[in-house]
């Protein structure tokens, strides 16, 4: 018997060497799925908006039979010199990156796992696959421009799906020429299914609720008429970028460089009416903030102009 409780004792413990503990490979899930898919995908095969347009591409770990952690890690430390890859020594601790390397390795490299994918339910995309029609127009396997008798009622549904809200984002799409021609009709962007008492979207390293919460739009009573037109402009266009509830914190307006900014930080004197305006008509020039003067009329400025005091500035200017 004691030999036997020897001999089972001696293959746990060889199992647990061939495989990484549970908490440090799910920490290297988190770490991944934090800093590493915006290039690499999720899946870790490089197939991501960001990859079209970086020279080299990112490495495909899927491809990469012969990757070993050891590698990953050194990539880690110190990047990779002539590509997009940068030193991580700022941003994660030796362990992080331990933990990332192997999870790498094993479920890329050498399992070819999917992992998980962005558009889920507690990032706010619930149900997502009922837009699978529009798919294969994100992805590129159909082209945007295909002929439209080559395309079954399904797959023109789906075309026109994507060029109407998918397209804010998957804006690579496949074309056979030059490309579609592209409307100027401002485009709106999707509802997230956003509510209280919804599972809010987390912080893929920490689990903390973070992004959800701004797309949640302030309930303010007594608006003039002028003051709901703009909320209802507001919350159509600027919410993509500045949240929902104007401070920049959510998803979209935390992934931009610079920041969408917080428009919960001004008042009448950092951001005098004129100021507001002229920055709504003309943008901000070196930030993603466009000009809105062709997209709305005077009179639909000073409408959003209005919600944005009465909604965001700091009560005690107004």
């Amino acid at each position: 018997m004691k030999l036997l409780l020897a001999l089972a004792a001696a293959l746990l413990l060889a199992a647990c060497d061939r495989t990484p503990a549970l908490d440090e490979h799910e920490l290297g899930r988190r770490v991944y799925n934090a800093r590493c898919y915006f290039c690499h995908g999720y899946s870790g095969d490089a197939k991501t908006l960001a990859a079209s347009y970086l020279l080299p591409p990112p490495r495909d770990f899927t491809a990469a039979r012969t990757l070993r952690a050891a590698q990953i890690v050194a990539a880690l430390r110190e990047g990779r010199p002539g590509t997009a890859m940068k030193s991580f020594r700022s941003l994660l601790d030796e362990r992080e990156m331990r933990a990332v390397a192997a999870f790498v390795e094993r479920e890329f490299v050498r399992e070819a796992r999917p992992n998980t994918a962005y558009h889920t339910a507690a990032n706010g995309w619930p149900d997502h696959q009922r837009h699978a029609a529009a798919f294969p127009f994100a992805q590129g396997r159909i082209a945007l421009d295909a002929a439209p008798d080559s395309l079954d009622d399904a797959q023109r549904r789906g075309r026109s799906l994507y060029l109407a809200a998918c397209i804010s984002c998957h804006d690579r799409g496949r074309v056979e020429d030059a490309g579609p021609a592209w409307s100027a009709r401002p485009l709106s962007y999707p509802r997230m299914g956003f509510a209280p008492g919804q599972a809010p979207a987390v912080d893929a390293v920490s689990s903390a609720s973070v992004y959800a919460k701004h797309d949640v739009a302030p309930r303010l009573e007594g608006l003039s008429a002028a003051e709901r037109r703009g909320e209802a402009l507001f919350q159509a266009n600027c919410a993509f970028c500045h949240g929902a509830d104007g401070t920049g914190k959510n998803w979209i307006g935390q992934f931009m460089e610079p920041k969408a900014r917080d428009l919960t930080g001004f008042d009448a004197q950092s951001m005098p009416r004129e100021r507001l305006l002229d920055t709504i008509r003309d943008g901000l020039p070196g930030t993603s903030m466009p000009a809105w003067k062709s997209v709305l009329s005077r009179d639909e400025v000073d409408a959003l102009a209005a919600y944005v005091v009465r909604a965001f500035f700091r009560p005690e200017s107004r």
